[in-house]
């Protein structure tokens, strides 16, 4: 019991400076004692003043004391030492603006180490003793420090709340059950908390699944970034190759055909000079003929002349030479004309081929699809510039507005005869196939217009039924006229609803297969016919008209934004 009671005592050996146990104590002149070192670097900033001041009691001395041990007091702490005493609290033991402080420490507070339910106290580990050693205590409820024990008490009866009013929910002491809750259903906190913890153990296994769940939703999400990086890494490098080797072809046939002009070229230079050569040899034998002739004929001496002209030799005969016709850098012009026939193939050929390409490219979907946008501000996210193609437009219509704009017309237009143009329909598409995921937007006057997406290979020539936009496999149309409004795909009718729209937004999702039609007032959308299906190929806007005098044009980006 002995050592009990210095144990409550501990802070008379501790040094008021350091708040440790006392090291080498020594006692000034007003009793008061310090560590050695302590009380020593406390003076050593007051030798200026030459006054020197007990930090308790504020005593000053003049001289600076002669300090001396205290052996007494020494021998005192090492005793107490061997006998269990620990050292005074350190800093980090006293409470703090943030911790729970003994409620029955008095001056510098410890930390509490419990809370009692019952007391609705807070205990440092000295007061909390009795709690474990006497038995009056051991019904009491230990709790972690909580600075909210004062929650515990009813404000109106100042009386611990132990009832629980389920009618109310709420805690109420059993004063409360008499007056205001009389009649309520009430249960105890304790049967309470334990249905709560039920349903906090439901949520908290709830809450633990869904964190498991998403851990390995995330695991996942990792896997699949490392392998799309990994797919992306392998395909560019295999494009690379690819397109390497391609290049290496168009090498190896530029070269090819470089040689082969050049070795006939070697050829036929060869066979004109050959000719040239004969050519001069005979120029300079008929030059020497001609001058002997001369020579010969401006003898005076007939018998000389007739003596020289019987020995002339006869003129050999002369060589063939075939029609020459000079066409000056134009030899080889077949080549020229069969290289770049060529080159209009391939990039023909790669246009449709980059365009699946990029198709390919666009519909690469980890995810599921996003949702389809709501607003106009949405759907203008996904806005695309589309040019209408010349090479497709019919003949009755006009194209204007930097290809953006067709209007029908009487006159035929003077388009150069192409294997893409509708013949039939006055119906046009667009120059580039549509990306992955777009919205554009649609403005006419006047009635009779097709607002339409469609494959490539829709047909360009034959009946109206087989090439005309939603009248076939190969296109969906929304088609406006005379108030009405319908929807076509495959030859098969839909008829919608609503007010006569003069404006309309398309939205695709290609790899969802998602095609939206909507008409649009200021910035209001209605939705016009959606459509549900998978896309096999890449699909082109596509506009057309019934009427002459009907326009309908594409609105480009500069012009919405």
């Amino acid at each position: 019991m002995a050592q009990k009671g210095i144990q409550l005592d501990q802070e008379t050996f501790s040094c008021s400076i350091c708040l440790d146990l006392l090291k080498d104590p020594v006692t000034i002149p007003c009793g008061h004692s310090y560590c050695m070192d302590c009380i020593k670097t406390h003076w050593d900033g007051e030798d200026e003043k030459k006054i020197y001041s007990c930090p308790q009691c504020r005593e000053t001395f003049t001289p600076r004391p002669v300090l001396l041990k205290n052996t007494m007091l020494a021998d005192l702490v090492e005793e107490l030492k061997k006998t269990g005493l620990q050292a005074a609290p350190a800093d980090h033991c006293y409470a703090g603006p943030e911790d729970v402080a003994c409620d029955v420490c008095t001056g510098r507070k410890l930390k509490a180490l419990k809370s009692c339910l019952v007391c609705l106290v807070s205990y440092c580990d000295q007061h909390l003793q009795p709690h474990y050693e006497l038995p009056i205590f051991e019904k009491h409820k230990l709790v972690e420090p909580s600075k909210n024990l004062h929650e515990n008490i009813c404000s109106h009866h100042n009386e611990v709340m132990k009832i629980f009013c389920s009618t109310d929910q709420q805690c109420i002491c059993y004063l409360c059950l008499m007056d205001e809750h009389k009649g309520h259903d009430t249960v105890s906190a304790a049967a309470e908390r334990t249905e709560r913890q039920k349903e906090l153990e439901e949520n908290q296994q709830n809450i633990q699944q869904r964190i498991q769940d998403r851990e390995k939703d995330v695991k996942l999400l990792k896997q699949e970034v490392e392998a799309i990086n990994r797919s992306a890494d392998k395909a560019v490098e295999d494009s690379e190759k690819i397109f390497t080797e391609l290049i290496r072809l168009m090498e190896k046939r530029r070269f090819y055909v470089e040689q082969k002009v050049r070795s006939q070229q070697k050829t036929e230079v060869s066979r004109v000079k050959e000719l040239q050569e004969k050519l001069e040899q005979e120029i300079t034998e008929l030059k020497r003929k001609d001058a002997e002739m001369k020579k010969i004929s401006d003898t005076e001496d007939h018998n000389q002349f007739l003596h020289n002209y019987s020995s002339l030799s006869p003129l050999s005969e002369s060589t063939d030479s075939p029609s020459i016709n000079i066409r000056p850098l134009s030899y080889f012009e077949d080549v020229t004309a069969a290289v770049s026939k060529a080159r209009d193939t391939i990039q023909e050929t790669l246009s449709e081929i980059w365009t699946n390409i990029s198709l390919t490219v666009t519909e690469v979907d980890v995810l599921l699809s996003q949702p389809e946008p709501k607003t106009r501000d949405d759907f203008l996210k996904y806005l695309c510039e589309i040019i209408l193609d010349p090479n497709t437009a019919h003949q009755e219509l006009l194209l204007s507005e930097g290809n953006t704009k067709a209007t029908s017309v009487k006159q035929l237009q003077r388009y150069p005869s192409h294997p893409d143009r509708f013949t039939r329909s006055k119906q046009v598409l667009s120059r580039e196939s549509l990306p992955g995921r777009c919205y554009w937007e649609v403005e006419w006057d006047g009635k009779g217009i097709d607002v339409a997406v469609a494959y490539k290979d829709i047909s360009r020539t034959g009946s109206s039924d087989e090439c005309g936009f939603g009248r076939n496999d190969k296109s969906w149309a929304i088609k406006c006229d005379c108030n009405w409004i319908r929807f076509w795909h495959n030859n098969v009718e839909y008829s919608i609803s609503g007010l006569y729209p003069w404006k309309a937004g398309v939205y695709l999702d290609h790899s969802a297969g998602i095609l939206s039609f909507y008409s649009f007032f200021t910035d209001r959308m209605t939705l016009l016919h959606r459509v549900q299906t998978t896309f096999t190929q890449p699909l082109y806007a596509g506009l057309g008209t019934f009427w002459y005098g009907t326009s309908v044009e594409i609105k480009l980006l500069n012009s919405l934004l």
